[in-house]
């Protein structure tokens, strides 16, 4: 225990120095260009995501957790990250005998024919299939021995990592990083209670009774405790395996409709979504029916962002960029006193392109790459909860492009968004299935109607205010009491960006010059006097590399995409 500490600051530090080397033009032999920087990136990402997964438990589900930080990560490193899954082999079936018995006491004796075999093997836990008694098939998962002592002594490692890192006059400056070690903190210690996550299944579940074409296994409460988990056992067919859903007559079109349905469901209706939907937490039943796994990584939408959803996706429908920017200033998603024109120009470009049909196949994609190029290294703070859902909605996707060539998750969408485009923002009103877009078409027609009246109304009142708006002007000018501000944050940051260029010229040619000092007192008669420019260089070495930092940073907001 007393190395595991020395190897998390080891692995903090090489980080942070691997990221200063590949931010650092020098360093590139022939020359630095995009695609070499992104190779390098990679190589970054996956060197990481080897490291989390030999530190185990704890790091494995950071590295998922940091997934949905674009903010704080290159893009690179989250894509990596969210491909993190658990690779560890299982525990003796002798612990798992042990731990069940200390868990469940007399109850253990419920369980007959527990097989030594596990059906899946993960960072926190593993899982067993068995009968009880009564008859009911059921599986338990079994949290791993010692778990909570390494996750403990981990995390409290990390905090002491994000306090140092916050310290730091450069990395610390607009990224809360004791905050989000903190989360991290209070997010992982939660996944170790199992009846949380028995909570999450049965209320997951709650929300899809009445929906035959998705199944959910149910939460035996009496054999469930801190430690082990027991639910129905529910069999089925992994849903990427196309072969085996075509042999059992199943067409995988259908299935990737009805999972598109009930995803959309979940973030639309209920606010309450399964935040991890790859291929091993989802099958197909013989009858055709989805089955979610796995709700220990549950996500929740805010009653700040809910309420606020009908009124993005009307201004999106609408195509109006500046409503949708000022909507997500208002959600708390943009930082206030950000300037929001590198902000409109992406949205305005990502309503013309991604979501104008024909849909593209990769559209979520885009929308999440969109995403992180914005958020890295600007003052902007994205909700995890924001992220959480692009990137569970790209894994859908993905999903279902697998079943379905042809699969396109925003054009499926639409009957869903309708009820959010009434003047209500509600969206209670949808149905499962078939039945949310029934009468989709029908009431677009009205929904519209009524749209372009809110809007008639709106510029009718404004109209209506002009000239009283006028008359206060003319009165503020013939009193001399009129003030104009002029805010011209593009010239602002090229004059800031010209001053620091011209610093940075001015400290080369002084560096230059105490290089020809040094050669010239190297070649004389007293060769000791070269310390002198080489010291006094020495500083101004680092301020010139502090001003091309400065440089590069003020240079990421002119890369953002501009609208045609």
């Amino acid at each position: 225990m007393i190395l595991r500490p020395l190897r998390i600051w080891w692995l903090a530090l090489a980080l942070v120095l691997g990221l200063w080397w590949d931010g650092q033009e020098w360093t590139y032999p022939g020359g630095v260009t995009p695609e070499r920087r992104q190779r390098r990136q990679r190589r970054r990402a996956r060197w990481l995501t080897q490291e989390f997964l030999a530190l185990g438990s704890a790091f494995i589900k950071l590295g998922q957790l940091l997934s949905a930080r674009p903010d704080v990560m290159p893009a690179e490193l989250v894509e990596e990250l969210a491909t993190l899954q658990d690779r560890v082999p299982a525990f003796p079936f002798t612990v798992v005998q042990d731990l069940l018995e200390q868990e469940l006491g007399e109850r253990c004796a419920e369980i007959i024919d527990l097989e030594p075999e596990p059906l899946g093997s993960a960072s926190l836990a593993q899982v067993h299939r068995a009968s009880l008694r009564s008859g009911r098939q059921v599986v338990l998962k079994v949290q791993r021995p010692g778990l909570e002592r390494t996750f403990r002594l981990d995390l409290e490692v990390l905090q002491q990592v994000a306090a140092a890192v916050q310290r730091h006059p450069r990395w610390g400056r607009g990224r809360d990083w004791i905050g989000i070690a903190q989360e991290c903190r209070r997010v992982l210690l939660r996944e170790l209670d199992f009846r949380l996550e028995a909570e999450h299944a049965a209320r997951f579940r709650q929300q899809f009774l009445d929906d035959p074409g998705i199944r959910i296994p149910a939460v035996v409460w009496e054999l469930s405790t801190r430690r082990v988990l027991c639910l129905d056992y529910v069999p089925g067919i992994k849903i990427t395996d196309r072969q085996a859903l075509l042999e059992a007559g199943i067409v995988p079109a259908a299935v990737a409709e009805k999972g598109a349905a009930s995803y959309l469901q979940q973030l639309v209706r209920f606010g309450f979504f399964h935040a991890d939907p790859h291929p091993g937490n989802l099958a197909v039943a013989p009858d055709g029916a989805l089955i979610y796994y796995d709700f220990g990584m549950m996500g929740q939408l805010s009653g700040q962002l809910r309420g606020r959803l009908g009124t993005m996706v009307r201004a999106a429908a609408a195509r109006d960029a500046s409503g949708l920017v000022a909507e997500l200033q208002q959600a708390g998603v943009i930082a206030p006193g950000v300037d929001p024109g590198p902000v409109r120009r992406l949205v305005r470009v990502m309503l013309e392109e991604a979501l104008t049909p024909p849909f593209s196949a990769n559209v979520l994609d885009r929308l999440s790459g969109d995403l992180y190029d914005l958020v890295y290294g600007q003052p902007f703070r994205l909700p995890p909860e924001l992220i959480f859902v692009m990137r569970a909605l790209s894994t859908f996707e993905g999903v279902g492009r697998s079943l379905d060539s042809g699969f396109s998750l925003v054009a499926i969408a639409r009957p869903y968004l309708l009820p959010l485009m009434t003047s209500s923002g509600s969206g209670s009103g949808v149905g499962a299935g078939g039945g949310a877009g029934g009468g989709a078409n029908d009431r677009f027609g009205s929904e519209l109607f009524n749209e372009i009246s809110r809007q008639a109304a709106e510029v009718g009142s404004r109209a209506l205010g002009i000239p009283k708006r006028l008359d206060d002007s003319l009165a503020r000018i013939e009193q001399g009491d009129l003030q104009v501000q002029i805010r011209a944050g593009e010239t602002d940051r090229l004059l800031r960006r010209l001053a620091l260029a011209q610093q940075a010229a001015g400290q080369s040619m002084l560096l230059a010059g105490l290089a020809v000092a040094a050669a010239l007192l190297a070649a004389s008669s007293r060769p000791a006097l070269v310390v002198i420019p080489l010291v006094a260089s020495l500083p101004l070495g680092l301020s010139w590399l502090k001003l091309q930092g400065r440089l590069k940073r003020d240079g990421r907001l002119d890369q953002l995409p501009t609208s045609r």
